[in-house]
């Protein structure tokens, strides 16, 4: 049998700063947590990274540029 790993992932979005024609910013958004964190056992990180972007909703499936998969071993 073979043994799996514990990891936890979160799911981050980190909308993209507008701008005015004088390159100035004309509001700041703050970043927002897509996936509550979640433990999950897995064989590696890349399979907990293939798991945690099944999970992205389709609201983002335009904005992907802008998603972050945070992964934490232990």
């Amino acid at each position: 049998m073979a043994r799996g790993k514990l990891f936890e992932y979160a799911v981050l979005y980190h909308p993209k700063e507008k701008k005015d024609a004088a390159g100035n910013p004309l509001e700041t958004k703050k970043s927002i947590l897509v996936s509550e964190p979640k433990f999950i056992l897995a064989g590696s990180d890349k399979e907990v990274a293939m798991l945690a972007a099944k999970s992205i909703p389709a609201d983002y499936d335009d904005k992907l540029d802008d998603v972050e998969i945070c992964i934490r071993p232990f």
